[in-house]
């Protein structure tokens, strides 16, 4: 339960923001912060920027667990914590989102420049709005309405900015449970606002297994007039993306707490390879990205994909390597009734008058590394599924809505 009368003050405060609240968000995207994964000098702009925020808007200051990263210019992968204590000093409510964004793509579907933001029929247009702006900006202005109501909340806050979401977590969330283990309790409530539909009516507790392999074919190039000099890899990766096709009956036990309740295997990105026409590729690279149900173990899924590269070898004389860049079993879900989750579904039935109910899906996100150190962490967002797409956007309704439901949390006993 929560003090009503307090909550409505918090309320009508959050709402007064929502002009500096698409200001920050517009400010947010005109500085990329990309993993050099994917092209991009990793974080540190932006969190310089979050820094400057952070005081402007009250807070004491920042805590940094910056991880070393040698591939980007700064050297370090910025990861940061911003707290205001509580009544209740022995539990913390977090809420974790993430600096980094993934690169546009197709820069031909976009409007506009994805890195100058605007705004058009309520929504804030550009790459990073939603995915993870949205909730960033949130849960930041939810805080700052404790300090300038001068209300102190239940519980403390611990609003958490991390780095290398979007490419594994190894310099963002994985990184601070290791060097910085003793900022959580396992008491905590832990939310992070990566997942969720356009209701808000799902809390995401579980996640299926993830392996993203990269599979390379290597035959022999020549002439495209005469392929009996070669071995055409093209020809063989394509009957193995094929023949991948039978995972999905190998592996068919639905689970309907997932969404969607079946594994997945789907062939992604693929290498560009030979650049003309009349030459027949001696190599070919593609990607797979597998969402497995927690019942199949990661490496069952792989020896079988191993089985099945063996039998294009042998008929198109090629070799394949598999690679796996991400290779994670899932960890053991968060329970239906864990604290956290039954706090959010307060929460969300008394902001936006949904009943929520506890999910699983088949995506990834970071809270299953806090879930891999059993911190039963929830996933919970109200949002429109555009993360990586073109023309990304967020509602500027649910990014003042969501920061209500965080302020609901603050207060709870």
């Amino acid at each position: 339960m929560i003090d009503y009368a307090t909550f409505q003050r918090i309320v009508k405060r959050i709402e007064s923001y929502e002009p500096d609240m698409v200001r920050l968000q517009i400010a947010l995207t005109a500085i990329p912060a990309l993993a050099p994964e994917n092209g991009g000098d990793g974080e540190m702009e932006k969190a310089k920027f979050l820094v400057g925020t952070l005081r402007d808007m009250g807070f004491r200051g920042a805590e940094g667990c910056d991880a070393p990263d040698g591939r980007v210019s700064a050297g370090l992968r910025p990861n940061l914590l911003a707290r205001i204590p509580g009544r209740n000093p022995d539990r913390t409510v977090w809420v974790m989102t993430h600096t980094d964004i993934v690169p546009p793509g197709e820069m031909r579907l976009w409007e506009k420049d994805p890195y100058e933001g605007y705004v058009r029929d309520g929504k804030i247009y550009g790459r990073g709005t939603e995915d993870n702006q949205q909730d960033l900006v949130a849960s930041l202005f939810a805080a700052k309405a404790f300090l300038d109501e001068g209300i102190a909340p239940e519980s403390s806050i611990g609003i958490l900015l991390a780095a290398d979401e979007e490419t594994g977590s190894i310099y963002g969330l994985d990184y601070i449970l290791e060097k910085r283990r003793e900022w959580f309790r396992k008491t905590d409530l832990i939310v992070v606002p990566d997942a969720g539909n356009e209701e808000g009516s799902m809390i995401e507790v579980a996640e299926k297994s993830v392996l993203w392999l990269r599979i390379q074919v290597s035959g022999k190039q020549c002439h495209a007039s005469r392929p009996a000099l070669g071995r055409n890899a093209f020809r063989a990766a394509a009957h193995l993306v094929v023949r991948l096709d039978d995972l999905a009956g190998i592996y068919g036990v639905r689970d309907p707490l997932y969404e969607p309740p079946e594994s997945t295997f789907e062939p992604t990105k693929k290498e560009a390879n030979v650049p003309n026409v009349n030459t027949i590729p001696g190599e070919a690279v593609f990607y797979v990205d597998c969402r497995i149900l927690p019942v199949y173990p990661v490496d069952r899924v792989l020896t079988t994909i191993r089985g099945m590269a063996d039998e294009i070898e042998k008929k198109f004389d090629v070799s394949i390597d598999l690679t796996p860049v991400q290779k994670t079993d899932a960890p053991a879900p968060t329970a239906h009734d864990a604290p956290v989750v039954l706090a959010l579904e307060e929460a969300i039935r008394d902001v936006y008058g949904v009943h929520a109910q506890p999910k699983g899906v088949g995506g990834g996100t970071v809270a299953a590394v806090f879930r891999k150190h059993d911190y039963p962490a929830a996933v919970w967002s109200r949002y429109c599924h555009m993360a990586h797409q073109p023309n990304e956007y967020c509602l500027i309704e649910n990014m003042v809505g969501n920061a209500k439901v965080y302020a609901h949390l603050f207060l709870q006993k």
